[in-house]
């Protein structure tokens, strides 16, 4: 069966090559140039991964990866976007971003990212099936399948990749954990652009875990991070 991509682009000429190539490929592409009132599209078509371009007519990639986060915890978001200052990442991550790549992008790149996205989206990664469905972390509750991590009565959602490093962080809790087994099995290599999106997660992490000091994710020079809990 053919995986489902939404295609959300307001630049025609790149949309419609964006579109042709991926079908090419063998995927299922839905486009639309614009953010407002697709919900119901996106709910009607199932898709199985999400390219948002992030400057959009009414509303914005960033806005529209939020709402369909909301509904949607597991599907997988790819931002495209010609952004590239650090803030922006940030922005594109807390949004609900799987990913993120910037344009112009090549063809070949978007289709491993996708594939990529697509293998880490399987409704239960190894991580998780070596979890049992409630850990205990300290004051925390972290349910692995239904990336979710509880504080009391507050819920943090997880994106896919919140959920799968800190599944492998508490695989390895209390031990260190190479930040080159991270980048390989999150990712699938340890390039410079990937670096640079662990570093935003682990710190989004760390700011889930600041009411609790019992737990701390430390960083280890030039070895990894130790997940830390009491």
């Amino acid at each position: 069966m053919k995986k489902k991509i939404f295609y959300i682009e307001d630049e025609p000429y790149l949309g419609r090559i964006v579109k042709d190539t991926l079908e090419r490929k063998g995927y299922e592409v839905l486009l639309k140039r614009d953010g407002a009132r697709i919900m119901e599209t996106l709910t009607q078509f199932s898709p199985d991964i999400c390219l948002l371009d992030v400057m959009l007519p009414h509303v914005d990639g960033f806005t529209l990866g939020n709402h369909i986060r909301s509904l949607h915890p597991r599907l997988p978001i790819i931002y495209l976007t010609a952004k590239t200052q650090t803030e922006d990442l940030l922005q594109g991550f807390s949004s609900g971003g799987n990913d993120y790549i910037k344009k112009p992008f090549s063809m070949d790149e978007l289709f491993v990212r996708i594939e990529n996205q697509l293998r880490l989206s399987a409704p239960f990664n190894e991580n998780s099936d070596t979890l049992p469905e409630e850990l205990t972390l300290h004051n925390f509750r972290f349910y692995p399948a239904r990336y979710e991590l509880h504080f009391g009565d507050k819920v943090i959602r997880l994106s896919n990749r919140e959920s799968q490093i800190l599944s492998i962080l508490c695989n390895h809790k209390n031990k260190p954990v190479d930040r080159k087994v991270l980048l390989h099995h999150v990712w699938g290599d340890d390039s410079f652009f990937n670096s640079r999106n662990l570093d935003v997660y682990i710190r989004k992490l760390r700011s889930y875990f600041e009411p609790d000091p019992s737990i701390e994710i430390i960083t280890l020079k030039g070895i990894g991070y130790h997940f830390a809990v009491a």
